[in-house]
């Protein structure tokens, strides 16, 4: 008689949950999307990097003669560099309201949400993005400057603390453009955060010194945010006394995250109530 073998019931396995990515897991994991995304789009990616290369040109050797920076012993393009550098910044930093705000109307933003996926994880993708955008935009404009004479003088230590304060300023208005991206209705209202950004630089040290400009204008060009970030930059860049402008420069960055993280989210909170 063949043997048989008794098969009892077999046991399933728990059934464990898959593991779910912690919020900076998912910070990352959206960063590097929006960076894919910047990537393939070849018309904004070239615009970004081109851009700081044209400014810099035009202030250099259609502006550069006919402006005097009230140092015969600085010459123009070691003058500018700090202020296209902020320029080309807040280009770069702006682009976050027109990608955000197409992210929502795509209605992409349904599925992360279904994937647990909260809108803090969502902005902070894009304005990381940003960061590697500015990095390389900032990268393009030294380059130029350098062809072109500028010879900064700053020590380790001088030029990391001006690292600082321009990532500070990227980081400050990259999270107030994803405010304006999650308020308005259309990629074209947000882009328009864009203008802002560029015409900011130009009432301010960027370009000629604040002393030239017509009386009523100095007490706006002097004390706005971009003013303190620029003098900041020019003063760490060519190894002068910086003074109390890093300080303040930085103080204007904290302000304007404390009201741009928690805005981003109720704006976010608000679109999809």
């Amino acid at each position: 008689m063949p043997h048989s073998h008794a098969l009892g019931p077999t046991r399933a396995a728990p059934h464990r949950p898959a593991p779910t990515a912690g919020p900076l897991a998912r910070v990352v994991t959206l960063t590097g999307r929006c960076v894919r995304l910047s990537a393939r789009n070849l018309d904004a990616l070239l615009m970004s990097l081109a851009l700081p290369v044209l400014l810099m040109l035009v202030f250099v050797y259609l502006f550069g003669g006919a402006i005097t920076t009230g140092d015969p012993a600085t010459s123009y393009v070691t003058y500018v560099v700090p202020g296209v550098l902020v320029l080309c910044s807040g280009y770069g930093a702006a682009l976050t309201a027109s990608t955000l705000n197409g992210d929502l109307r795509s209605g992409v933003v349904d599925r992360f949400r279904s994937m647990d996926v909260g809108g803090t994880a969502l902005v902070g993708g894009h304005v990381l993005a940003s960061l590697a955008r500015n990095a390389a935009a900032t990268a393009a404009v030294l380059l130029v400057a350098l062809l072109l004479g500028f010879r900064p003088r700053a020590s380790l230590g001088a030029a990391l603390a001006a690292a600082v304060v321009l990532l500070c300023y990227v980081l400050a208005l990259s999270w107030l453009a994803a405010v304006v991206g999650a308020l308005v209705s259309t990629p074209e209202a947000a882009g328009a955060f864009g203008f802002v950004a560029l015409f900011l630089p130009y009432p301010s040290s960027a370009f000629v010194p604040v002393e030239t400009m017509p009386g009523w204008l100095h007490g706006f060009a002097g004390h706005q945010p971009v003013t303190s970030v620029i003098e900041s930059l020019r003063a760490l860049l060519l190894g002068a006394p910086a003074g109390a402008s890093p300080w303040i420069a930085l103080a204007w960055c904290a302000v304007l995250l404390a009201l741009s993280v928690p805005l981003a989210s109720l704006a976010l909170a608000r679109r999809h109530r």
